[in-house]
């Protein structure tokens, strides 16, 4: 995968370089971590084949354990997995099957940690050219191979969402389309849409400000996203802004009050602020100081101010002057869980254990903000989970121990889609959007 206008690539480079990563991401490693340290002319087709095989990995790695009963070491295990990820299935492979073994067996020799597994790799993969269909059909009833996720994960999913489990993990193998934010402030969506589409951009709408693109570009290619037009942010995203503010008003002239309690890298900050009157506050925080600088630069970006905050949103007595907020968002920490689309190592990275740890984290997170809301004021809790520990139980606990709390209407969890699979169904949104939950809650006045 060469991109336009780049010299062109050897493929055997980039499988090693996918090998590479691959084995950082199953070291714990992110794969947005990953890639960074792909020299830059290698890293967008190095990034197309990575994600391919975070999404195939399941299928590979139970193709790699029929053809070698024990697994070889990380890197060269990574290069074998990386080839049958890429080969297994004729009808989606990137390359035709034999040049994904030749050029794969090339890149074993070319590195000097693999050249003593060159003749391993090539067995295998000359094994598996000859038997496909076999060792495939040998592999069919394995879970994880199946639908490539963790065989936790899918069991999970199975409990949560007993009716959708099979179209969440199908939507969760398919790459998201690239969505952005009109800033309404500035441009109207219709107005961005034209102007787009004089320059040979199609789009399509989606939600209140949303567009999303026929074919992902690079931010730069996109007329007016560098004056401020327009913002990267799924569309299951930007209903969090919309549902916080949607009929809130301001007890007095001042304004309103709004805390961003989990921000970077600010792209409900900056919604929040596109939506809200100029008198309106909005502070935005985040425990990583070099993410706050993200947030800035976002926000400089859109012509938008807030106050940026590095600071522990879990120790309001380190950074709040005392007043209340009349609007929190808490977009709180979790596994990620619905935006595999967009992550695809994300999957890989997460363990079980993580659902009960995040779980505690958030909890403690509500327990904490919910005095600094002012009575009359709003909270809105919301995860990139689909996990129902993470949304729907957390909420369910958390009312049954604070009874000035009041849920009012809201999304609830939003099972990820794309356009030709969920499309449509009542209890989610038209669309295309990733995996969101949200709750809405208000605090009642004294009696």
């Amino acid at each position: 995968m060469n991109t336009p206008g780049v010299a062109p690539v050897a493929l055997w480079q980039q499988l090693q370089a996918v090998a590479h990563a691959l084995a950082q991401v199953r070291r714990g490693v992110s794969g947005t971590a990953a890639l960074a340290e792909v020299p830059q002319a290698l890293r967008p087709g190095v990034q197309a084949l990575l994600f391919h095989v975070l999404r195939q990995l399941g299928r590979a790695q139970a193709l790699r354990a029929q053809l070698a009963a024990r697994a070889p070491a990380p890197l060269p295990d990574a290069l074998l997995c990386t080839a049958l990820a890429l080969a297994w299935d004729e009808v989606h492979a990137p390359y035709e099957p034999h040049t994904l073994v030749n050029q794969a067996v090339e890149a074993a020799k070319k590195t000097r940690a693999l050249q003593g597994q060159a003749n391993f790799l090539n067995a295998c993969l000359r094994r598996f050219l000859r038997e496909r269909d076999a060792l495939v059909q040998a592999t069919q009833h394995e879970q994880q191979a199946q639908w490539n996720h963790p065989v936790w994960w899918i069991k999970r999913l199975q409990k949560d969402h007993p009716a959708h489990w099979q179209s969440m993990l199908q939507a969760n193998n398919q790459a998201a389309p690239m969505t952005l934010r009109v800033n309404t402030q500035r441009i109207t969506r219709d107005a961005l849409q034209l102007r787009w589409q004089a320059s040979g951009i199609a789009s399509s709408a989606v939600g209140e400000q949303g567009l999303v693109l026929g074919q992902a570009l690079a931010v730069r290619e996109i007329p007016g996203f560098e004056q401020g037009l327009c913002s990267v942010q799924d569309a299951a995203a930007q209903c969090a802004a919309q549902l916080l503010l949607s009929g809130l008003k301001s007890p007095s002239i001042e304004g309103l009050r709004v805390l961003d309690a989990c921000a970077a890298p600010g792209g409900k900050t900056a919604h929040l602020l596109e939506l809200l009157a100029p008198r309106d506050q909005v502070v935005a925080l985040d425990i990583d100081p070099l993410r706050c600088e993200r947030i800035d630069q976002n926000l400089q970006r859109l012509g938008l101010k807030a106050q940026v905050l590095a600071a522990d949103a879990a120790q309001p007595q380190q950074w709040w002057d005392g007043q209340q907020f009349d609007a929190v968002l808490l977009d709180a920490p979790c596994t990620a869980s619905g935006i595999v689309r967009r992550h695809p190592d994300v999957r890989w990275l997460r363990r079980e254990t993580d659902v009960a740890q995040l779980a505690r984290i958030q909890k403690n997170l509500l327990n904490t903000l919910w005095p600094l809301v002012r009575p009359g004021g709003r909270l809105l809790y919301c995860t990139c989970s689909v996990f129902k520990a993470e949304g729907d139980d957390q909420l369910k606990t958390f009312v049954g121990h604070n009874t000035d709390a009041q849920l009012l209407p809201s999304l609830g969890h939003l099972r990820p889609q794309t356009v030709h699979t969920d499309a449509g169904l009542a209890d989610n949104l038209a669309g295309d959007h990733d995996g969101f939950y949200y709750a809405l809650l208000e605090k009642k006045l004294a009696p």
